[in-house]
């Protein structure tokens, strides 16, 4: 290994012209106090740009800056390095040299790190810097766990058969027993982590067990042959979420919470008896994550105005609707984060309760002893709220009394599952509200979806086909008037082939104008559906979709799965296939 010369950043900085030495005394006081990296402080502060300091850093050093963002990464190559010693010394094998291996580093002046570094890999190394955040994110790509799990798996089916799976054992928690199935839940627990996975489902069936972590909304799967090791999964987790491990025959629910890579996890469980055993599926909510407010949301402006001056008003009701899954909780949990004050009564009625916010009380609604929705709410009104946060309007009961709420003066947050903004209003009057009621207290109704995100490490562009520019003639109102370049990913290890990595919504915001709850108290539904598709401003979910197209986060066939309208097979005439190509232009 060619050793790296040391370079002081503040000095090199001071002598380049892009620091001055005011910035770099704040700097450095800031650094005592955090104990973070020099370099990184400055970031912080917004002192330098990062690209710039790390091309700067990687000149004086005389090494490669590599962004291994557009690197294929050997995943063999790259296991050469134990994780452990990846994320102690933040370092990773990024590719091979004529004289040994190209190793990525984020700090490549610790010689210690370096000479650990050669000595484990038994060659001779070649340093290159590479930015944190990125190599961070590839060690998580990289070091999946699922030779791990496969492997863990192995030992506590080998264990079990050996050992007579005892159930009173691991429920006494016995350290023979335990300790394999702890070791393999940690381990799918972190591998769920690192994927991003907002699900974990483990799934028994006759011949395989599934473990499948549902990552920016679809599944992926590992399959395990050992299947006489699920029992002893489900019962671990049913003991961790302090469930009745005698019951197999009905559902349960729990919740608990677990650490996995210094962040603090809430787990939703839910069991269901299946053919083979149990089926179990888990839902991770991140607690160390940022609050959650609107402008994280990522609503259009206009989307953002339109909530944000309903919620000021003292009384009414808002409702959010979209299927499971669409980001409904995250939004009303933004609304009530934007109405928590110290002058704002604020009371919640869930199942379950996803996210704790402090001065807000929240109740978890409890079928098991009658404490339903409606129950809740009748005990709600008498403790003097401002604001009533409904997980859901189930049924006529809980709609009628939420009406009632919003007349004598609360506001009402609440979902339904509905395909649209305007569904929503009938909805209601099918649950047996009168039209009057409604509209008297209904301000409006945001409809939601969330679609996938272009990967942008692999973003390129595309030449539609036949039936995508076919399905484009449907929708043409909502078409910009430049041409749109289609973009999509081409998949890369940063977003484990897909295409895609996380995901945005798309919306449709409903507002209760003068004319269309006068159509409402007349319980006229034409008029009404008339009136909301002749708005001014109102924009369908379609259009919200077709614009994030335009600016590239989205792809047009995430469009199309999200708003449930398929692409006909057999293409229209070629007349209105050349229409959409005129408004859509070429593709370069």
């Amino acid at each position: 290994m060619n050793p790296v010369k040391r370079v002081s950043i503040g000095k090199m900085l001071l002598d380049s012209g892009l620091l001055t030495s005011a910035q770099l005394d704040v700097a450095i006081e800031r650094q005592r106090a955090t104990g973070e990296r020099l370099g990184q402080t400055l970031i912080n502060l917004g002192f330098i740009d990062e690209k710039v300091l790390l091309q700067r850093l990687a000149d004086q050093l005389n090494i490669a800056l590599v962004d291994i963002r557009n690197r294929t990464l050997d995943t063999v190559q790259a296991m050469l390095l134990p994780e452990m010693l990846a994320r102690r010394y933040r370092a990773m094998v990024i590719g091979k040299t004529e004289t040994g291996l190209l190793v990525g580093m984020a700090d490549p002046q610790d010689v210690v790190a370096c000479d650990e570094l050669e000595k484990n890999l038994r060659q001779s190394i070649t340093i290159a810097l590479v930015r944190e955040a990125d190599l961070l994110h590839a060690i998580d790509m990289v070091y999946r766990r699922s030779t791990e799990i496969t492997s863990l798996a192995e030992e506590l089916s080998a264990e079990l058969i050996h050992n007579d799976f005892d159930i009173a054992k691991l429920a006494e928690g016995s350290v023979e027993t335990d300790a394999p199935v702890l070791k393999l839940l940690q381990s799918i627990f972190e591998d769920g982590v690192q994927a991003g996975a907002s699900d974990i489902h483990i799934e028994p069936d006759e011949v395989a067990l599934r473990i499948r972590h549902r990552v920016d909304g679809l599944l992926q799967e590992q399959v395990l042959s050992e299947t006489h090791i699920a029992s002893a999964l489900t019962l671990r987790l049913k003991l961790m979420a302090g469930l009745n491990i005698t019951e197999r025959r009905l559902p349960q629910d729990g919740r608990f919470s677990i650490r996995v890579h210094n962040k603090n996890f809430d787990v939703r469980l839910s069991t269901l008896p299946v053919q083979y055993g149990e089926s179990v599926v888990m839902r991770l909510l991140d607690q160390s994550a940022d609050a959650v407010n609107l402008d994280r949301v990522g609503m259009p402006a206009m989307v953002l105005q339109s909530i944000r001056r309903m919620i000021q008003l003292p009384h009414g009701i808002l409702l959010v609707t979209g299927p499971t899954g669409s980001g409904k909780t995250t939004t009303l949990y933004g609304v009530l984060a934007e109405l928590n004050q110290a002058d704002t009564k604020i009371i919640t009625v869930e199942d379950p309760v996803e996210y704790r916010m402090s001065r807000i009380s929240q109740v978890q609604v409890q079928n098991k002893i009658d404490l339903s929705f409606a129950r809740v709410l009748r005990a709600i009104l008498r403790q003097d709220p401002d604001v009533i946060m409904i997980g859901e309007l189930r049924d006529q009961e809980t709609a009628n009394i939420a009406l009632r709420a919003a007349m004598t003066g609360h506001f009402v947050l609440s979902t339904l599952h509905t395909n649209d903004a305007a569904s929503s209003v009938v909805r209601l009057l099918d649950m047996g509200a009168e039209g009057y009621i409604v509209a008297s207290v209904l301000r409006g109704v945001l409809a939601q979806r969330l679609v996938r995100r272009i990967c942008q490490n692999c973003i390129e562009t595309y030449e539609l086909s036949l039936p995508e520019k076919a399905w484009l003639t449907s929708v043409t109102a909502w078409l910009p008037e430049q041409p749109i370049i289609f973009k999509r990913g081409a998949g890369c290890h940063y977003c484990h082939n897909t295409g895609y990595k996380g995901r945005c919504g798309i919306f449709e915001i409903l507002e209760i104008t003068a004319p269309l709850a006068d159509a409402l108290r007349l319980n006229d539904l034409t008029i009404f559906m008339r009136l909301v598709r002749e708005a001014p401003q109102f924009r369908p979910l379609v259009a919200s979709g077709v614009a994030l197209i335009a600016e590239g986060v989205t792809t047009l066939e995430e469009v199309i799965r999200m708003v449930g309208e398929g692409m006909q097979e057999d293409v229209p005439a070629l007349a209105p296939v050349q229409q959409a190509e005129a408004m859509t232009g070429s593709i370069a």
